[in-house]
């Protein structure tokens, strides 16, 4: 097997698990909506990292497929979903919350919890410290920077319908990518410090997963349809 390939491999895995995830959901279902703009990053990282793009790929790969892999341990399993999750999980069908509110929902848990989780799930999988996967953490989050940019530009209503009152306007605005990124790092790098302390460490992880939580689901309050009607 070419090196290429031998770290792609475990990323096609992932991306196959996520368009059979898209195939079997209904296209207005909020998991779906997040599914969709999530499938393209991991598609673009794969890319990525089949053209020798990243310096060290084999962390870049495990650091992917991690953080993957906690995204779709939710979508595909029923049971007791982390509470960042809950919310979209609760909302995915309310016709009155739009698309974009459930994409942007989905990237708030996955980036707000999810990544942290998954640099210390690499770390102990490669025997390193988050410092040394602070490049892949940066190349990673800035193709997340693109999904955002992606997701706003294909999901936002046009200026005539998201107008400065519009409750969406003030709800988006309230939420950074970069902040949320910027607080994964910090929450990825004390959850480390703690791994000698396993209840410490276990009720900071449970505070952050609360605290996401409580974001997706103010991000999920329902808004009505696109012409600013309440939905039934």
């Amino acid at each position: 097997m070419a090196q290429s390939e031998q770290f792609t491999a475990p990323v096609h895995t992932v991306v196959s698990r996520m368009r059979t995830l898209g195939t079997d959901l209904p296209e207005r279902d909020g998991v779906a909506v997040f599914n969709r703009v999530y499938l393209t990053v991991t598609e673009e990282i794969g890319r990525r990292l089949g053209a020798g793009e990243f310096p060290d790929p084999g962390a870049a790969a495990t650091l992917d497929v991690r953080f993957a892999e906690r995204y779709l341990t939710v979508a595909e399993e029923e049971g007791h979903p982390p509470a960042c999750w809950r919310p979209l999980l609760q909302f995915r069908r309310h016709p009155g919350v739009r698309p974009l509110q459930f994409a942007l929902a989905g990237v708030n848990a996955h980036v707000g919890h999810d990544l942290a989780l998954a640099v210390v799930d690499s770390c102990r999988a490669l025997g390193c410290e988050p410092g040394d996967l602070e490049d892949e953490f940066e190349r990673v989050g800035d193709l997340l920077a693109s999904m955002e940019e992606r997701v706003r530009e294909d999901l936002m209503p046009g200026p005539d319908l998201l107008e400065v009152a519009d409750p969406l306007t003030h709800l988006l605005g309230a939420w950074s990518l970069e902040r949320a990124r910027d607080a994964a790092w910090s929450a990825a790098r004390t959850l480390w410090a703690l791994r000698g302390l396993p209840g410490l460490a276990r009720e900071f992880a449970d505070r952050l997963d609360a605290a996401v939580g409580l974001t997706g689901r103010m991000m999920l309050t329902p808004l009505g349809d696109r012409t600013g009607h309440c939905a039934g």
